[in-house]
């Protein structure tokens, strides 16, 4: 027989949980949408924190040379304006130089494939091949509205791309200048032990940000070695700006290293022929998968503190969420919720530490520097 009170105070928990639940699960979901509504503000600022992991070493080194803030921010912003710059150099430059034995390649490639086509088994003759050259231009001539508006909406894509970047740029300017007065700054606007935890849970995403921005940067670095020496052994030409597109296509999901690969092929297929094209392929093929289940798991997992099959579920969900920029933010994301989560279960704790209220520790730094200058978010402020 079941017990009318303890099923009764069954539901009745059941009841609470689930309400309590279904409140977090509302406040989340406008959370979200804000931050969707916000996204034109928002996306520029991750990009310009991700950026800024990047270039705080260099600004901090300056720095703790005895180098102003606005002078530092501005050498290394100017500096990775040129690196920049360089990348995109060392990868057009060659290309360009080569574009006439690449077109002529092209030319000969499909002349073959012409050929082949021609050829048993597939017997294709050229009367067949010019009907469906007429049927695809007459198809391509019926679908122009559709052309001209996706041409549009990729112009406008490409402009607020490029409107991000400077974005982008000018806010990681000013975090390198000024981001270690932030958390004093912050700690002091906070009451009570929010003026505590709120700067040491900001110093720890920071941290952790930084790992993921580093382990990514090591993941297409693997890359661009490995299909770099097999591009090398087959004697494929553009071998050094092809590494260096696959290192920097690492940073963009799917979309990064599916339009590396397809350059890559490419220019294989119309320098080496389509053996050594297939080759390519497979390699291409071989390390993404690498990439996706062994090498990135395991460097982003001991990097984040996170499990690789988590890290590959929240890629997948992200994914499926939001696309690439989705799938670009959804380790990193989950690694600052993992961060949260911590440290509020070591504050719930029975044993966990008790922050003391008060003024906060990040107004013990003079000038607005973080204690140690190891972030430019303060993060070396401690609970």
């Amino acid at each position: 027989m079941l017990s009318s009170t303890k099923t009764a105070a069954a539901l009745r928990t059941t009841a609470r949980v689930s309400a309590e639940s279904l409140v977090v699960l509302l406040m989340a979901a406008v959370t979200l949408w804000t931050v969707g509504r916000m996204w034109s503000v928002v996306w520029p600022l991750i990009v310009a924190l991700l950026l800024t992991t990047l270039t705080w070493p260099p600004a901090r080194f300056l720095r703790r040379r005895g180098w102003p803030p606005a002078l530092a921010a501005a050498v290394v912003t100017v500096l990775f304006l040129l690196l920049v710059a360089g990348l995109v150099t060392l990868i057009a430059l060659p290309m360009a130089s080569q574009s006439g034995e690449l077109a002529d390649g092209v030319v000969e490639g499909i002349q073959r494939l012409r050929e082949w086509a021609a050829g048993p088994p597939l017997n294709i003759g050229d009367d067949q091949i010019s009907g469906a050259l007429d049927t695809a231009v007459a198809r391509l001539q019926d679908s122009i509205g559709s052309m001209v508006n996706a041409l549009m909406t990729g112009v406008g894509t490409v402009f607020n791309g490029v409107v991000t970047a400077f974005l982008a740029l000018f806010l990681m300017f000013f975090f390198l200048k000024d981001g270690p007065r932030f958390l004093p700054w912050l700690g002091r606007q906070l009451p009570g032990r929010l003026a505590t935890d709120v700067p040491v849970v900001a110093a720890r995403c920071w941290d952790t940000l930084g790992a993921f921005v580093r382990s990514q940067a090591f993941v297409g670095l693997i890359d661009a070695v490995l299909i770099g020496l097999g591009l090398w052994f087959l004697d494929v030409p553009l071998v050094v700006p092809l590494a260096v597109l696959t290192f920097v296509s690492a940073f963009v999901p799917i979309i990064g290293a599916l339009f590396a690969g397809l350059v890559a092929v490419l220019i294989t297929l119309v320098s080496n022929g389509l053996t050594d094209a297939l080759l390519v392929l497979a390699l291409i093929v071989v390390v993404q998968q690498l990439e996706g289940n062994v090498f990135q798991p395991m460097i982003q997992s001991r990097g984040l503190g996170l499990h690789a099959a988590v890290v590959l579920l929240a890629v997948t969900l992200g994914g499926s969420l939001a696309g690439i920029v989705g799938s670009l933010l959804a380790v990193p994301a989950a690694a600052l919720i993992a961060v949260i989560w911590g440290y509020v279960r070591d504050q719930l704790g029975d044993s966990g530490p008790e922050p003391e209220t008060g003024e906060s520790p990040v107004d013990e730094s003079p000038a607005g520097e973080s204690p140690t200058g190891e972030s430019p978010l303060g993060a070396a402020v401690t609970a």
